[in-house]
């Protein structure tokens, strides 16, 4: 994949160095732009592995329009864990160490680090066992699923963008409102985490569906891979529930950043050759909103060895 090794290098080479919310600082160019096309393999990064489960499980976590961990959790997917552990641990019902600033302090602190597994674990088990403590600490907010599936109108409408916009895909092709949107400004500040990948837009041409994102946030190593990874499995299923073919997948990014705690993981990756793209299988006939993590996988991915890096929070 060319195009996030080019990004990788315009960032160190170009990049203008930043401070940012988590106090880690950042490498960061704005305004940059990547195309793929989904008919030469599916764009999973081989020069480290991505664990395409935990893709899939999300993204159909975003599709059912579910906005609550233990859908996750139940699957052994954590990458929502974090949010939904701190306001656990900053309620009145929380007792045990202090969790402060616990990200960063693992990341410091061995010891606290194997606290802080102990505490999620509990915290886990008791997102699967108990239905009001899942209902109550799970929840994160009317996070993408709620506003894809379920936006709230100005006349206390329900919308339902994904499924008007597939309407419009099979009905109305040539349309240039293929459009679903994750910023919604009203309720931002209920959201767990405001929404990094905030819109995208379909279009179709000579029986080919192609898709844009724009992403507002981009944290390149940790995050962007994994991005586009979702959103070309994106693309092949809306166009596959509208029949067509896949064209390709645009992303289009704002402020792209390599975090500087990064940099000896990202300077080891760029080290690495690129190998073959594997190719997207999904096992099954059901419709979209049926699918399950299982139906869908890659096959030949012989990717490199995983890279861990620290999680700026």
């Amino acid at each position: 994949m060319d195009q996030y090794r080019n990004l990788c290098e315009t960032i160190l080479s170009t990049g203008t160095t930043k401070e940012d919310r988590t106090g880690t600082g950042t490498i960061s160019v704005f305004g940059y732009q990547m195309r793929f096309n989904l008919s030469k393999g599916f764009p999973l990064l081989t020069t480290k592995r991505i664990p395409f489960r935990l893709v899939v499980s999300e993204l159909l976590w975003f599709l059912q329009g579910d906005t609550n961990v233990r859908t996750l959790i139940k699957q052994r997917n954590s990458i929502w864990n974090e949010w939904a552990f701190e306001k656990w641990v900053k309620s009145e019902d929380y007792s045990g160490p202090d969790m402060n600033d616990f990200g960063r302090r693992a990341a410091n602190d061995p010891e606290f680090a194997l606290i802080l597994e102990g505490k999620m674990n509990e915290f886990c088990q008791q997102i699967i066992d108990d239905d009001d403590f899942a209902a109550t600490y799970g929840d994160l907010g009317p996070v993408y699923g709620k506003q894809w599936r379920s936006w709230a109108g100005a006349k206390g409408e329900i919308i339902d963008q994904l499924q008007n916009v597939i309407h419009s895909i099979k009905h109305n092709p040539n349309s240039r409102r293929h459009i679903v949107s994750a910023w919604n400004p009203s309720e931002v500040d209920e959201m767990a985490l405001p929404p990094c990948h905030t819109m995208f837009q379909f279009y179709v041409a000579d029986g080919k569906l192609s898709c844009q994102l724009y992403q507002r946030s981009a944290d390149v190593f940790l995050g962007v891979p994994f991005n586009i990874a979702s959103y070309a499995l994106l693309t092949h299923l809306i166009a596959r529930e509208c029949k067509l073919e896949v064209g390709e997948f645009i992303h289009t990014l704002g402020d792209a950043h390599l975090y500087l705690n990064h940099m000896d993981q990202v300077e080891l990756q760029l080290s690495r050759s690129e190998k073959t793209l594997p190719e997207l299988k999904i096992n099954s006939t059901k419709s979209l909103f049926e699918l399950v993590t299982e139906d869908i996988t890659v096959e030949n991915y012989d990717p490199h060895p995983t890279i861990k890096a620290p999680i700026a929070v």
